[in-house]
């Protein structure tokens, strides 16, 4: 489609301008979606999270603001409005130390939410998404199915016994936690990034979203002649049984995620000490799920057939 429309290029997280006069890039990126999620103030973290991580995920350490977009239907009553309002100021200044710079409301017979991020990285500082080695480890920061999840969630309000065969409690817990994923900021990754000295071990670098797993790790393998392989997988508990019911592809690891984890491809020797800092030191949990292999089928993204399934029920 887009190739259609004369718009070509490597696929990035972020648009990058080089700022005149200087050796800094602007990286931009814009994203509107609907709602999933009742309450308003956590709708709006979310959707403060969902801009900004595809800036941190071109290794931008500061956010420099954020314009809001909201679409909102004539008779939605107007706390809806401020709740989201206020959950996006508390994410981006007291989560990442930015702020709301302004943005656009219309009226939409569906709601929409979201906006735009910048920031700014110096060039040798720019991280893409489109350079792996053979032998790269790949490492995540957050477990996937929130999609999965937030489907329960909504057929727990609307649809209940469609999950009768579910425990209820545990479906609450899992849900919570991926309401907290979600409105967790990938500033840090970034932060663990800049104190080492030399960034070159880092090949590649993406946030999970509405690819999935499998789907941003192929645009890794983009520009090259190489594969790569999931050995690991770790997702919210009840994810794969929730996938299963409501036919996500949770065994392809090709489920949406909303503000997922950050996705790395990291050079084998360097790896686990980059793995270790980001827990230790950062507090960012962490997983090396797989490594950049050569099968001799170009950007071919295969699950194990022995990957070890991780329930994660905290972070």
């Amino acid at each position: 489609m887009l190739a259609n429309a004369g718009l070509t290029g490597d696929i990035e997280d972020s648009t990058l301008i080089p700022v005149p006069n200087t050796n800094l890039m602007m990286a931009k990126n814009i994203d509107i979606f609907t709602p999933i999620i009742d309450e308003p103030k956590i709708m709006g973290e979310i959707a403060a999270a969902n801009v900004t991580n595809d800036v941190f995920a071109l290794n931008v350490p500061e956010i420099s603001g954020m314009l809001v977009f909201l679409g909102l239907k004539k008779n939605m009553p107007m706390y809806i409005a401020e709740g989201m309002f206020k959950g996006i100021r508390n994410f981006m200044e007291n989560k990442i130390n930015s702020k709301v710079l302004g943005g656009h409301t219309i009226y939409s017979e569906w709601p929409l939410i979201g906006g735009e991020a910048s920031g700014f990285v110096e060039r040798d500082k720019i991280i893409k998404k489109d350079y792996v080695k053979e032998g790269d480890k790949i490492i995540l920061t957050k477990p996937i199915g929130n999609q999965a999840i937030m489907a329960a969630y909504r057929l727990q309000k609307n649809n209940p016994d469609l999950l009768e065969n579910f425990n209820m409690k545990e479906i609450e817990d899992s849900i919570d936690l991926a309401v907290k994923l979600m409105i967790t900021p990938l500033q840090n990754i970034v932060k663990a990034i800049y104190t080492f000295n030399d960034i070159s071990f880092i090949h590649s670098m993406t946030d999970v979203s509405g690819y999935g797993l499998s789907g941003h790790l192929r645009e890794m393998l983009q520009n090259s002649h190489l594969s790569a392989i999931i050995e690991k997988i770790p997702s919210i508990k009840l994810t794969r049984e929730l996938a299963y019911e409501f036919g996500y592809k949770y065994d392809e690891c090709e489920m949406p995620e909303t503000a997922g984890g950050m996705l790395l491809s990291v050079d084998h020797e360097y790896a686990e000490e980059f793995s270790q800092r980001l827990n230790e030191e950062y507090n960012v949990k962490n997983w090396i799920i797989g490594t950049i292999d050569n099968i001799n089928r170009p950007k071919y993204v295969r699950i194990s057939n022995n990957a070890e399934h991780i329930e994660i029920t905290k972070i």
